[in-house]
């Protein structure tokens, strides 16, 4: 009589943890197709604006250029987001020279500094920083095109710092700013603030990424900005020498 009670409670454990694994599994397919169904309608009007610039007679360069741009931008968003599930599985946790790594990604938006007349600064970038190059760029990525997006005078500044034994990235630009009650809220998932319903292209996907890549490699990242006096975002990196197993916990 014990056996198969314990039995028929063994069973019914089974199925409750079956049916949370079902609806876990439902609740990431439905996730993954809000997510596709906002790309694919996002990912359509660059593309639009390049097929125009394209038929024109005298085709401007500049502006193709920056429409490919925000294409790319779009398919890497994509592509960081199918894979961070699986991050941990091609993780390289090595020391990096943190001044290349900054200059090969702002190398990609070069044209769009040209094209918007947006300087561009960089300041103490000498540390070596213990991450993974590939992501570290996606993330500076991210923040970058954010920057750019925003920022319609002046330009954007890269420096470094070292502070009781880490190493914070800042990138500050001259755009219109985060209004306050947004800056706690611009790393949630599909979280777009003023600014993002302002530009409506906005996916809320990016940071949230950047935010989620920091976590895993321990990393930090926080936002201070103000409207109309800019935005510096903060990466923070720390010099001890980390193991992969203790970073990645999926």
């Amino acid at each position: 009589m014990n056996h198969r009670k314990n039995l028929e409670l063994y069973k019914q454990q089974i199925e409750l943890i079956n049916k949370d694994k079902d609806n876990s599994d439902i609740d990431k397919i439905r996730e993954n197709e809000d997510f596709f169904a906002l790309w694919t309608h996002q990912i359509k009007t660059p593309i639009s604006a390049l097929n125009i610039l394209l038929q024109a007679d005298d085709i401007n360069k500049s502006e193709c250029r920056e429409e490919l741009i925000k294409i790319e931008d779009y398919v890497n968003v994509a592509l960081g987001y199918i894979r961070y599930d699986n991050m941990g599985n091609d993780l390289v946790l090595e020391e990096y020279s943190l001044n290349e790594i900054v200059k090969n990604v702002v190398k990609k938006y070069a044209p769009v500094f040209i094209y918007n007349h947006l300087t561009i600064k960089f300041e103490n970038l000498d540390y070596k920083i213990l991450t993974d190059d590939k992501w570290f760029s996606f993330i500076l990525e991210q923040v970058l095109s954010n920057a750019l997006k925003y920022t319609k005078n002046g330009g954007i500044k890269v420096s470094a710092s070292d502070c009781d034994g880490e190493i914070k990235v800042r990138i500050s630009d001259t755009g219109i700013g985060i209004k306050s009650e947004d800056i706690q809220r611009v790393f949630d998932k599909g979280f777009t603030g003023y600014n993002g319903r302002m530009d409506k292209k906005a996916s809320g996907i990016g940071l949230y990424l950047s935010k989620k890549i920091c976590e895993s490699l321990g990393h930090k990242i926080s936002i201070e900005s103000k409207i109309n006096s800019g935005t510096t975002v903060i990466i923070t990196i720390t010099k001890d020498r980390l193991n992969k197993s203790d970073l990645i916990k999926n």
